[in-house]
């Protein structure tokens, strides 16, 4: 600290009650004060602090002039001495000034309660201050009472609808909250009181590409680019957006100029390395993931998009514990679990195993198959699933006691397996796969006959159809297919079956055009979706959760797959070691789907002629 500044953050204790040396003679508290002021606001912090000791000199309980002691300590960076003035001043007179004076430097000092406090009594003196409020909203905000800063600064908008930066802030707290409609009625009238500032045009282009309007977020993303080009993360943002659109060489384009601004920057790095693995250029991908870690070496990110290139290559020894890596790359819905986790190194004989879903019902019914393994192993297993798979598993052979993740309370046990782990526990191979086939239970007799009742005499063999999946999902407009272009298949002798739910409002249009036969409000359960399926001669679907519901059931299963498929189905190969049922049908480099059903139109029709 220099002298200037030194002298700036004097200790109140310290303050002479002599008459301070100056230029002049002797002024009044008020005067010396006011002088001080303006010598602050232009930037002669010597010259404030000697009028400031004036005017403590005449008064020292003068409370502008404390509060001008706090201001001159906080500015030379001595933040408790800050607060000590300043609580002076208030306990003098507590103004709404000197309690916004006191919450940012508390803020400053990262104290954010103690901010909050003195912010909140400064509205009370003066409820009708903007920016009090603005100050409050984001002090809510650094406590993460976002519901509440929302308020606060919608308050603002009350006081004056032409505020642009409390709508801005209304949007900004409404997109991390994840009410994307109403941050972008905010951002729409941010962006109207204030146009064309970058940020706002950015925002309101990244909460419509989460909202998956990408034919709007991209001509948003283009504008915010054009107002300030210099920014990493619009070029980021267009990038994705063209991954989106499955445009991949021009998202390389986008990626690529993220990097040349900002060369470590992380989420383009990611977005690059996944653009690469779509024209299968791994090795590319990988040395991305490699300078990743070397920039973050914790970057669990990382080590799962490495774990999964090893998976898809079929290197399962390393791929298995690579995976292990999602509890620090991504959000896992799993119990926090105080007994340890068993990962196939400790004998489990005579022990009592919890065995618990923690990723998607495909991953529970894919791994399924272990369940029965872990029992044979001489372990007593309890087993808790999700609540749609669970009237499925819960009757899986080996299992003592089923129950739903919802129920959250389970009896005793002592080890726990997350599902999507057993794989690695049991040190699976690609040679090693247990699949022995169906390893489900059968779908009770009665529930069959039930559908068959429902579908009627059978005079044609039946086909069901899955074409599109869950659209939450981070790749699903590279797996699902508009019912539109999948129903180019629907000219071959068969009966098709839907076992679609939740089609989306454009497919259910055209599924009332094709004959298909849609009951799927009556698939209640997966169980249900099992009994259907018993009647069925043949499954066509991308990769959902029911083409592996129809592969463990050991029904013929004919899935359809994106050119970089998910890292079960491997690369190169119209089979599948999980399901030897099951036939995939890839997309080639062209990664046209299209093409894809052409192959399946022909294959369908001589398996309808075969009979």
């Amino acid at each position: 600290m220099n002298r200037r500044n030194r002298r700036a953050a004097a200790p109140p204790s310290k303050v002479s009650t002599s008459k301070t040396r100056s230029n002049g003679p002797p002024a009044s508290a008020s005067a010396a004060c006011e002088a001080g002021f303006d010598h602050l606001r232009a930037g002669r912090y010597l010259d404030a602090q000697i009028a400031c000791q004036q005017a403590l000199a005449a008064n020292p309980d003068h409370a502008d002039s404390l509060h001008l002691m706090g201001l001159l300590s906080s500015q030379a960076q001595n933040h408790d001495l800050a607060v000590e003035w300043i609580a002076r001043a208030i306990r003098q007179d507590p103004k709404a000034e000197y309690l916004t004076s006191l919450g940012n430097t508390l803020r400053q000092q990262e104290r954010f309660e103690e901010a909050l406090k003195a912010y909140d009594k400064a509205v009370q003196f003066k409820p009708e201050d903007m920016s009090l409020w603005i100050n409050l909203g984001t002090a809510l905000a650094d406590v993460a009472r976002l519901d509440d800063a929302l308020l606060a600064f919608q308050h603002v908008l009350k006081l004056n609808m032409r505020h642009w930066d409390a709508a801005f802030r209304c949007g900004f707290i409404l997109d991390k909250l994840g009410r994307y409609t109403e941050a972008l009625t905010y951002f729409h009238l941010s962006d109207a009181l204030k146009p064309n500032h970058a940020h706002i045009v950015q925002m309101r282009a990244m909460v419509l590409q989460k909202m998956k309007r990408f034919e709007e977020a991209l001509p948003e993303s283009l504008r915010a680019y054009e107002l300030d080009p210099g920014r990493a993360d619009t070029c980021n943002n267009i990038g994705a957006i063209m991954q989106a659109f499955g445009r991949d060489e021009e998202a390389l384009m986008w990626l690529d100029k993220a990097l040349a601004l900002q060369p470590n920057y992380m989420p383009a790095l990611t977005n690059k390395a996944n653009s690469l693995q779509q024209f299968h250029r791994f090795d590319e991908a990988v040395a991305i993931y490699r300078q990743m870690k070397t920039i973050d070496p914790g970057h669990a990110l990382a080590d799962w998009d490495l774990a999964l290139i090893d998976m898809r290559a079929g290197n399962f020894e390393t791929g298995w514990a690579g995976r292990e890596a999602r509890w620090k790359a991504h959000k896992v819905n799993y119990p926090k679990f105080s007994q340890p986790m068993w990962l196939g190194a400790e004998d489990i004989a005579g022990k009592t195993i919890l065995i618990c879903s923690d990723e998607g019902l495909g991953d529970s019914i894919q791994f399924a198959r272990y369940v029965p393994m872990v029992a044979a192993r001489g372990a007593r297993v309890i087993l808790v699933v999700d609540d749609a798979a669970y009237p499925l598993l819960s009757a899986l052979p080996g299992v003592s006691e089923s129950y739903r993740i919802s129920d959250k309370v389970f009896p005793a046990f002592d080890m726990h397996c997350p599902t999507s782990s057993l794989p690695l526990a049991f040190a699976t191979r690609l040679d090693t796969i247990p699949a022995d086939i169906p390893y489900l239970p059968l779908p009770a007799q009665d529930r069959v006959q039930a559908w068959e009742d429902r579908l009627g005499p059978r005079s044609r063999l039946r086909v069901g159809l899955v074409w599109s999946g869950n659209p939450n999902h981070g790749n699903d407009h590279n797996r699902s297919i508009p019912l539109q272009t999948f129903s180019r298949i629907l000219d071959a002798d068969a009966a098709f079956v839907s076992l679609q739910k939740g089609a989306k409002p454009a497919d259910q249009a055209v599924l009332a055009q094709t004959g298909i036969i849609d009951l799927t409000s009556e698939l209640t359960d997966f169980n249900e979706t099992a009994a259907l399926i018993a009647c069925l001669d043949l499954v066509i679907a991308v990769d959902t959760s029911v083409a592996h519901l129809a592969g463990a059931l050991g029904c013929p299963t004919w899935i359809l797959l994106p050119y970089t498929p998910d890292y079960r189905w491997l690369l190169d190969r119209d089979d599948s070691p999980w399901y030897p049922t099951v036939r995939l049908f890839r997309q080639t480099a062209a990664r046209d789907y299209a093409e894809v059903l052409e192959r399946v139109r022909a294959e369908l029709r001589l398996f309808c002629e075969r009979g």
